[in-house]
C-alpha cells in the first residue's frame, strides 16, 4: 500500500510582497502564507469626513455645568477637546477620556443619533491609536446601532463610515471574516444612497476587492472588480487613474486564478494610462507585475526583461538601497532559479540581503520579514535548507505576536513545518504546525484552503510521530475544509481522502479504509480514465485491502513505517 501523501498544490497564499503604487507582484503556490499583495490600507472611502458642532461656552461655562451629563453645550465642546487634543500630539489617554465623556454626555442628553455615532466613532479611533483594538470594536457596534440610514444621507454617511471604520478594525486585528462583512454592509448602504453607478461607490468596491484578495476570495474580488471597471463605463468618464488601480487589482486576481492571458492584458491598458499621465513610478511597478506574468508563463526572457526595466527605473527614482529595489531582486533571482542560472540567482539573493538587513527608517517590518520569506523560498530550492531556515527564523524575530502580524507568522511557522518534515525532524515539523494552526484558528481564517493544507501537513507529522488518533482528527478536518473549498475531485482534497485512508488500515479499521479508497478509485476513474496508471494503483490497494478484510480480525495493523511514504 503507498503511503500517505503530502498535498501536491496549495492556495494561492504567497504572494510577493507589493505596495500600490510603489511596486507590484503576483501571487505564489508555495504552501505558506505571507500578507497579501495589497497595498498598505488607506483610510476607509467616506462619503465626507464628519463636521463637530463647536461649542460657543467658554471653558469657565462649561466646568460650572460640566456636572450635569444633560448638558446639551458639553458633548459639543468635549468632543472638541478630544479632537484638538489628538491633533495636537498630547496625551492620548487625556483625549480618550474627553472623547469618553463627550459620548456619555451625547448619550444623556440628546440619545442616539448622528452627534453620539459622530462621538463614539472619534472615540474608538483614539482607542486604536492607543492599540486597543479590542475596546475599540463595541464603541464601534454601537455607533452604527444609534443610526438608521433610512433617516437621511447625514445618517448614511455615518452609518457607512461606521461600518467602514469597524472594517479597518478587525483588519487589524486579523480577522479578516469579520472585517469582510463590515465592508459588505458599508458598501450595501453606500449603493443604496448613492445608487448602484456613482462613481464613489467604485472606490468601496475596490476597498472590498482588496480585502477579498486577503481572505482569498477570488471569485468575490473579480466581481466587484468587474463591478467598478463597469461604473466607470456608464459614466461615459474618460479613462482615469482610478480605472487604472482596478485594473492592476484585477490582473492580481486573474494571475492568482490562473488566467495569465487576462491579467496580461489589464496590465497592459493600466500601463498605457500610466505612461499618458507621466507617472514613470507606476509604470516600473506594472512593470513588475508584467514580468512576474510572463514568468508564470514560463516566457523567461521578457520576465527577465520587464524586471530589468523596472529596475532601472527605481534606481533612478529612489536610489540603490530602497526595498523596492530588494524586491525586484528577489524576482530577478526566483527567474533565474528556475531557469537553472544558480550562481546568478544566488548573487541577486545576495544583494537583495544587504538592502533588507541595513533596516533602513520607513522600511515596514513587515516588509523586512517578507522579503526573507521569498529569499528563503529559492534557497530552499537551490537545497540550502539551513541557510532558509536561518532566513525564516531572523523573519520571525522580526515578527510581533500582534493580531495584525499573527496570518503573516503563521504562514512562516508552515513554511518552517513544511522545511522541518523534509529532512526528517518530524516533532519539529509538527510544533511547528500547531502553532500555526493555533493562530489561524485566532484569526478565524478556519474555512480556507490554506487552513486545510496546514492540517494535512500536521497529519502528516503526527503520523510520522505514531501520534495516530491525532493525525486521524487532522485528516478528517482537513477533508471536510478542502471538500468544501476545493471539492471532492481537486488533488488536494484526494490526497486527504488517501492520508485518511492509509491512516485508517493502520488503526486496522480497514472497512473505513476500504469505502475511502473506493470512493478515490471512481472519482480517478472519471477523471483520468480507467487506464490511467493512477487508477491502477488505486486499484491494487484497494484489492489488497479487500483480500485483507476477510480477516480483519485477527490481523495486526500495517506499521506506519510500510505506510508513510518518504517523499510525501
Amino acid at each position: 500500500m503507498s503511503g500517505l501523501v503530502s498535498a501536491k498544490t496549495t492556495p494561492n497564499a504567497t504572494p510577493h510582497h507589493i505596495s500600490f503604487p510603489q511596486n507590484d507582484s503576483r501571487i505564489h503556490k508555495n504552501g505558506y502564507e505571507t500578507p497579501s499583495p495589497l497595498p498598505k490600507r488607506t483610510p476607509s472611502p467616506s462619503f465626507a469626513k464628519p463636521k463637530v458642532k463647536p461649542s460657543t461656552k467658554t471653558l469657565q461655562e462649561q466646568r460650572t455645568h460640566e456636572s450635569s451629563l444633560d448638558n446639551l453645550d458639553l458633548g459639543p465642546f468635549l468632543l472638541k477637546l478630544a479632537i484638538d487634543t489628538v491633533a495636537s500630539g498630547d496625551n492620548q489617554n487625556k483625549a480618550l477620556d474627553y472623547a469618553t465623556r463627550a459620548s456619555i454626555s451625547f448619550e444623556e442628553s440628546s440619545g442616539p443619533g448622528l452627534d453620539l455615532a459622530m462621538s463614539l466613532q472619534v472615540e474608538a479611533a483614539i482607542h486604536c491609536s492607543l492599540g486597543r483594538l479590542e475596546d475599540a470594536i463595541p464603541v464601534l457596534e454601537r455607533s452604527i446601532e444609534v443610526l438608521d440610514h433610512e433617516k437621511g444621507q447625514d445618517h448614511a454617511v455615518a452609518k457607512f463610515s461606521g461600518f467602514m471604520q469597524l472594517g479597518d478594525t478587525y483588519s487589524m486585528m486579523g480577522r479578516v471574516d469579520r472585517s469582510v462583512s463590515s465592508y459588505e454592509s458599508g458598501l450595501k448602504i453606500q449603493i443604496e444612497t448613492l445608487g448602484d453607478f456613482d462613481l464613489r461607490v467604485t472606490e468601496t468596491c475596490r476597498y472590498l476587492a482588496e480585502a477579498y484578495v486577503q481572505a482569498m476570495q477570488f471569485d468575490d474580488a473579480e466581481k466587484l472588480c468587474q463591478r467598478s471597471l463597469e461604473i466607470h463605463r456608464e459614466n461615459d468618464s474618460p479613462t482615469s487613474l482610478e480605472e487604472a488601480g482596478d485594473r492592476r487589482l484585477i490582473a492580481l486576481i486573474y494571475e492568482a486564478k490562473g488566467d495569465y492571458e487576462s491579467a496580461l492584458e489589464h496590465l497592459v491598458l493600466a500601463s498605457m494610462v500610466m505612461i499618458a499621465a507621466g507617472q514613470e513610478n507606476e509604470v516600473a511597478a506594472i512593470d513588475v507585475s508584467i514580468g512576474n506574468v510572463y514568468a508564470a508563463l514560463c516566457r523567461f526572457d521578457e520576465a527577465i526583461f520587464s524586471y530589468q526595466k523596472a529596475l532601472t527605473v527605481f534606481k533612478s527614482i529612489r536610489g540603490d538601497g530602497h526595498s523596492t529595489i530588494a524586491s525586484v531582486y528577489i524576482r530577478l533571482a526566483d527567474v533565474y532559479c528556475k531557469t537553472g542560472k544558480l550562481r546568478e540567482s544566488k548573487s541577486y539573493c545576495e544583494n537583495a540581503l544587504r538592502i533588507l538587513s541595513k533596516q533602513v527608517p520607513g522600511i515596514a517590518t513587515e516588509e523586512i520579514a517578507s522579503g526573507l520569506t521569498e529569499i528563503s523560498a529559492i534557497y530552499q530550492a537551490l537545497n540550502e535548507n539551513e541557510e532558509a531556515l536561518k532566513l525564516l527564523h531572523m523573519a520571525m524575530k522580526l515578527l510581533k505576536d500582534t493580531p495584525g502580524q499573527r496570518n503573516m507568522v503563521a504562514g512562516i511557522e508552515a513554511h518552517m513545518g513544511v522545511m522541518f518534515y523534509k529532512v526528517g525532524r518530524y516533532g519539529e515539523a509538527r510544533s511547528s504546525f500547531k502553532d500555526a494552526v493555533a493562530k489561524l484558528r485566532a484569526s478565524g481564517k478556519t474555512r480556507s484552503v490554506f487552513f486545510g493544507i496546514v492540517l494535512n501537513q500536521m497529519g502528516l507529522a503526527s503520523a510520522q510521530l505514531y501520534r495516530i488518533d491525532e493525525a486521524v482528527e487532522l485528516f478528517q478536518e482537513a477533508r471536510e475544509i478542502l471538500e468544501q473549498e476545493c471539492g471532492p475531485c481537486h488533488l488536494d482534497t484526494i490526497g486527504v481522502y488517501s492520508n485518511l485512508a492509509a491512516t485508517y488500515d493502520a488503526m486496522g479499521r480497514v472497512e473505513d479504509a476500504t469505502v475511502i479508497l473506493e470512493y478515490i478509485l471512481k472519482l480517478r476513474e472519471e477523471k483520468l480514465g480507467t487506464a490511467n496508471p493512477e487508477v491502477v494503483d488505486e486499484k491494487k490497494r484497494l484489492a489488497m485491502l479487500l483480500k485483507e478484510a476477510g480477516r480483519a480480525r485477527i490481523r495486526k495493523g500495517n506499521s506506519l513505517v510500510n505506510l508513510l511514504d518518504s517523499s510525501s
